[in-house]
């Protein structure tokens, strides 16, 4: 039975924090089937898309992101049937792009971040995504000596016997001058004329088929008796490789090719382009024979072909930087578009949502869907009544794609975006304008803020949530009852909530309501009181400045150390020219425009009446010094010149991954200034201020 997923702009948190649990949950047990027991139950295309779901929860809610996040995990454990065998190095997975504009973004950023002109040379191989199981294998002295499956990605199964009865891994590499060590990764996988003779057999014996080519290769190989593997139309293409002890090529390209030396077979569908529409064309190219190529596969992997710039580029959570899937196109689906609603979020943009007649998409029953904003409504030419391709962006979320236009039905009417906002006190709905670049904003948002019920109910969500103040017992439903009841209207009501209770002034008391009892409401009590004292991260977070989330709280908590200093300087920041306005936007990652978001809150009187009353219930913790696990760990450095040995956006990210606090310009609290040839005006400055001036190499000699 499938079930109609809820668009995730339409989620509240409580649903969200529960949708997050339910995937999780769900994502680990098809984890297991797929990785540990080879018995997949959902296709790659509805597995894919229940990740992306996650990853589209996530972003929108980046606060509730769980500890055992799937988007922090690769596979799963290896399962008790064979003895563990852990990666030198780790076996990570690849992030996705869907869209053509997914893959000229994914060759911008490796422009951006390795400072590569468009006009300069950058090379990608593009090969087939090989729909199988991954296996790592450790040659010796050129001696096939360990073979494991995935797993994790840092642990996979000892499948060493198996893996010799492949025809396609040698026992021992060919060649002279043979690396004293070197794992060879690649996908062992069967080919569908090998499966249907299997599946042949299968059913004279009576015994039962396999699903795909996919499962038939898992299960072939992690077989308890080798005997049994060795009559499995089993194969092997190399790709990749983890630990070596010598570099095997200066290119991704030159390596594989070295891979087919020492006698692996590789991809001959493997091709180098130059550009982003060089792996357009040939993704086309794959897809057109995608059914003439005798393996399954799902997509194009495409990768940075000099393996110095994949050092550079690095890795970020669990992918690659340098590299990326382009997975084929999502399942579609028509259907009608009955109605267009508004909902309204936390920062009041005002979103509508397609109500559709349900239709399976992707083997899941869709019935609301995503319109983005006015804008992409009117290009479309939406109208109610119509019937609409519906598409799972991702295979995740749902989105209009296009009109049937031919379909159209005499009474289809054009949708009158509101201008005002749907909550009771129908407050005035505008598009902001930027005031640096005069570009209007694509979203339109109620102007009533903390005035508009929708939004008041939405900050005291987030206030409460996990990532915030973390209160247990307080959910969505209860929150939207109290406010409703009108016994909390703002963040400060929670920590008097007690003390009204007990003094008479909830009536009925809330141990007697339905649904409550004295234990439950004990134990919220006993929450509230524990968090009377919170983290400065955690407290920013809570205020849900619009533009200052998790990550942006945790900076600022860096930089400035303590509530009363990061108050002096947002209600500094409101005066335009200000040096405090200055230095906040000096800080790496923080920019323009979560400044002038700060800026505006600290200028709304009834934001700061608001904070002096919960400030009288809470202690707000100074931020933890950065503990010294680095020469440069809790220093702020500024870098200026044309570096020569690393872009600027690897230089910052590499100082951040070291502890180190990164500005765009000189203060007397900077403690470097790293200089590259014509530096000009910080540097002069950092030598006025005296503060301690590094060359690129010096840098480098620094952090080791």
């Amino acid at each position: 039975m499938t079930v109609a997923l809820k668009d995730v702009a339409a989620l509240s948190e409580d649903e969200a924090r529960a949708e997050l649990e339910r995937l999780a949950k769900e994502i680990a047990r098809h984890d297991r089937l797929y990785y540990q027991k080879d018995q997949p139950a959902i296709s790659d295309a509805v597995y894919d898309g229940l990740r992306q779901r996650n990853a589209a929860i996530e972003a929108r809610f980046p606060e509730l992101k769980r500890e055992d996040s799937p988007s922090e995990r690769v596979g799963a454990r290896p399962s008790s049937g064979f003895a563990e065998a852990s990666h030198a190095v780790p076996m990570l997975s690849l992030g996705n792009a869907f869209e053509d504009s997914d893959v000229t973004d994914f060759v911008k950023r490796v422009r951006k971040f390795l400072n590569v002109k468009e006009d300069e040379a950058l090379a990608f191989t593009s090969e087939p995504k090989i729909d199988g199981l991954s296996a790592n294998l450790r040659y010796e002295k050129g001696e096939f000596v360990l073979g494991a499956t995935r797993g994790d990605g840092r642990t996979g199964e000892n499948v060493t016997e198996n893996l010799r009865t492949l025809g396609d891994i040698p026992a021992r590499l060919s060649g002279e001058a043979l690396p004293d060590i070197v794992e060879v990764r690649g996908e062992v996988y069967m080919s569908h004329g090998d499966f249907a003779a299997l599946n042949e057999a299968q059913r004279e014996a009576g015994k039962a088929e396999y699903k795909n080519p996919r499962n038939a290769a898992a299960g072939s190989l992690r077989q308890i008796d080798p005997r049994v593997t060795a009559r499995r139309p089993l194969r092997f293409f190399a790709y990749a490789w983890g630990e070596v002890s010598e570099a095997l090529a200066d290119t991704q390209m030159g390596a594989v090719e070295r891979l087919r030396e020492l006698g692996f077979v590789i991809n001959e569908e493997m091709t180098r382009c130059e550009d982003a529409q060089g792996l357009l064309a040939h993704y086309r190219e794959i897809e057109e024979k995608r059914a003439d190529l005798g393996y399954d596969i799902d997509g194009v992997v495409y990768k940075v072909d000099r393996l110095d710039y994949q050092e550079r580029l690095g890795f970020v959570s669990r992918a690659p930087r340098w590299a990326i899937a382009h997975k084929f196109s999502p399942e579609k689906a028509t259907t009608r578009l009955h109605d267009i609603e508004i909902q309204v979020g936390r920062t009041g943009a005002l979103t509508p949502v397609a109500k559709l007649e349900p239709v399976t998409v992707g083997g899941v029953v869709v019935s609301n869907a995503t319109l983005h904003n006015e804008d992409e409504i009117a290009r479309k030419d939406v109208r109610i009544g119509d019937m609409v391709v519906v598409q799972r962006a991702g295979d995740v979320i749902p989105q209009i794609v296009q009109v049937i236009e031919d379909k159209r039905p005499a009474g289809a009417r054009p949708f009158e975006f509101p201008k005002v906002c749907p909550c009771p006190l129908k407050t005035p709905a505008e598009r902001e304008v930027n005031p640096r670049t005069g570009e209007v904003s694509v979203v339109r948002r109620c102007t009533g803020e903390f005035a508009c019920p929708y939004q008041r109910k939405e900050h005291l969500k987030h206030f409460v949530s996990r990532k915030a103040f973390d209160i247990e017992g307080l959910g969505e439903k209860q929150v939207e009852a109290f406010y409703e009841e009108g016994l909390v209207k703002e963040p400060a009501d929670i920590f008097t909530l007690a003390r009204r209770n007990a003094a008479g002034e909830i009536e009925p008391a809330l141990e007697t309501r339905e649904g409550w009892g004295e234990k439950s409401v004990a134990n919220l009590f006993e929450s509230i009181e524990a968090r009377r004292s919170i983290a400065l991260a955690r407290f920013i977070n809570a205020l849900g400045v619009r533009h200052v989330g998790e990550e942006t709280s945790r900076l600022l908590a860096r930089t400035y150390g303590s509530w009363t200093a990061f108050r002096e300087a947002g209600e500094a920041a409101r005066e335009i020219g200000s040096d405090a306005r200055a230095s906040m936007i000096a800080i790496d990652g923080l920019g323009d425009t979560a400044v002038d978001a700060i800026g505006r809150f600290f200028s709304e009187d009834h934001n700061l009446a608001a904070l002096d009353r919960l400030l009288e219930h809470v202690a707000v913790e100074d931020a933890e010094q950065v503990a010294a696990e680095s020469p440069v760990s809790g220093k702020t450095v500024v870098f200026t010149g044309s570096l020569e040995k690393f872009t600027r956006d690897e230089a910052k990210a590499r100082a951040q991954s070291l502890g180190a606090k990164v500005s765009g310009s000189v203060s007397a609290k900077t403690d470097y200034l790293v200089a590259g040839p014509g530096a000009g005006s910080k540097l002069k400055k950092a030598e006025e201020l005296g503060v301690e001036i590094l060359s690129e190499q010096d840098w480098l000699d620094l952090i080791g």
